[in-house]
């Protein structure tokens, strides 16, 4: 009832005023009210919190091998328009992976908050810092998701000027050695 009264105080002052706020206030109840978490809940998030930082670093280090190896061909070669494009991009998905770490530790932090809370007994903080975490981690992988599109996008570009090279099947490649001997 007290996280009514501060949502109340906090987003609006008639909380009743239209059907969204009692989706809202529904939905609030649900999560936080209806969560019955123990010490050993939000414990089952690290190895997944773990693990998908360890990914994100190692994104984060290929993505700058691209950067350097990119800037040296940008300081040697006269393409420079072309090399701009591709600064852009990886500028942009290095915000990404940034934001997608920030994400990924606040996850980190408030499952480990949340676990205090637990700990000490309070377990309706618990369970927003959980809520938290959650979303913080759905958040995380979403930006993932996208940067895994632009990745995609990036290598089917830098891809596109080798279109015309041959590529030939198993059938074909077989056929193309039996013929030589």
């Amino acid at each position: 009832m007290g996280l009514i009264l501060l949502l109340k105080t906090l987003f609006l002052k008639d909380f009743r005023a239209s059907a969204l706020c009692l989706l809202v206030k529904k939905a609030f109840l649900f999560l936080f009210c209806a969560m019955d978490i123990t010490i050993n809940t939000p414990a089952l998030f690290f190895p997944a919190i773990s693990l998908i930082m360890l990914a994100y670093t190692n994104r984060f280090l290929a993505l700058a091998s691209v950067v350097r190896n990119l800037h040296a061909q940008y300081l040697q070669s006269g393409k420079k328009l072309e090399v701009h494009g591709q600064i852009k991009n990886l500028q942009y998905r290095l915000r990404l992976i940034k934001n997608m770490q920030a994400f990924g530790v606040v996850s980190f932090l408030s499952c480990i908050f949340s676990m205090y809370f637990i700990f000490i007994n309070r377990v309706d903080w618990a369970n927003i810092l959980f809520a938290v975490a959650m979303l913080a981690f759905i958040i995380s992988l979403i930006m993932s998701l996208v940067e895994i599109q632009m990745s995609t996008k990036a290598l089917e570009i830098e891809l596109g000027d080798m279109e015309d090279l041959e590529d030939p099947s198993i059938v074909q490649f077989l056929k193309k050695k039996f013929e030589k001997e």
